[in-house]
């Protein structure tokens, strides 16, 4: 008698990716022709972030969300390739406001190019990821995506307003990671639910997966700023301290340490810079900080799995569950 074939679970990224092979492929190509401009630097710019790397983890979401709820459209894909748009313009955005010179383990697009060219071509993804929404024909798809885009802008406001304050709390820090990651990741998932049709408690599951997962995500990217190496990260250690950032690791770090810790620390994000890079790591390990961080982002990233218990039993599913479990044991 033969043994019945038990099929087995994504362990890595790369296995999620390739369930959506066929639809990545079609999302890959629909984004570089929504790239084509008459304007060269617009091409040349929008080219060098999106074809840069960088796990496609957002639009992979859209697409086994759509499935997992049995899904056999297309306009998944353009979703995909949407939240795909406007998530590069952030990160265009984001890079200027930030200074920063490294991205996915290469040089920015403002070093290359220029900050002036950089913010330009992120107006022009978000312009462009509009008129794709206007092409999905569906006045709830834009409603969800015109109000994440606001809110992910709010968010970044709200983060410059925190730079350089040492007082920052983790309700004030938990909100802006809400708005800047999560909101994307929640709105992505969500737009699944409305393509398929389904009701609001799928819906309303579907949002709680991409804000929990979301936030995972931005949990163990802000730990890993104090304990990875720049090659694994594919951007220079200890950013987040260099642009005076309070993120959870730091923010739990003074909360434990001792007065010189204390003061240590917020001076530190007063001034910027990474002068006091070692010593702080040494305190952010000392009081548990990162342990912490982590223990956080694996309680949301339960949250994730566990909002996705109504969805039908699926291979599509198991690597919705996977990316949760792949988000917290990450290096990059």
């Amino acid at each position: 008698m033969q043994a019945l074939e038990v099929s087995k679970k994504p362990s890595t990224f790369d296995e999620v990716a390739a369930l959506s092979r066929d639809d990545l492929q079609a999302v890959d190509s629909l984004i570089s022709t929504s790239l084509h401009s008459d304007v060269a630097l617009v091409s040349q710019v929008s080219e060098y972030i999106v074809k840069s790397g960088g796990k496609r983890l957002r639009p992979v979401i859209v697409l086994l969300a759509a499935r997992a709820f049995g899904y056999t459209g297309d306009q998944h894909v353009r979703a995909a390739a949407i939240i795909e748009f406007i998530h590069t313009a952030t990160l265009l955005h984001d890079d200027v406001v930030d200074s920063s010179s490294r991205r996915r383990g290469q040089d920015s697009a403002n070093t290359v190019f220029g900050n002036q060219a950089s913010v330009l071509v992120g107006d022009f993804l978000y312009s462009r990821a509009f008129q794709m929404m206007v092409d999905i024909d569906s006045m709830r798809v834009m409603q969800i995506l015109a109000d994440a885009t606001n809110t992910i802008a709010a968010g970044e406001v709200m983060q410059l307003m925190n730079v350089h304050d040492p007082d920052t709390s983790e309700e004030a820090y938990r909100q802006v990671i809400y708005r800047k990651t999560a909101r994307l990741f929640e709105a992505g998932a969500q737009i699944a639910a409305v393509l398929c049709d389904r009701d609001a408690a799928d819906e309303q599951a579907m949002m709680r997966y991409g804000q929990h997962l979301g936030t995972a995500f931005q949990l163990v990217d802000d730990a890993l700023d104090y304990n990875a190496s720049a090659e694994e990260l594919g951007k220079n250690l200890g950013d987040d301290l260099a642009e005076g950032k309070a993120t959870l690791p730091l923010i739990y770090a003074m909360e434990n340490g001792t007065a010189a810790d204390q003061e240590l620390i917020r001076n530190a994000i007063l001034d910027g810079g990474l002068d006091q890079l070692e010593r702080i790591t040494s305190i952010i390990t000392a009081t548990g900080a990162l342990e912490y961080t982590t223990r956080q982002a694996r309680r949301a990233a339960d949250e994730a799995v566990t909002a996705l218990a109504a969805v039908p039993d699926s291979e599509y599913k198991d690597a919705l569950v996977a990316i949760a479990e792949l988000s917290i044991a990450r290096r990059n």
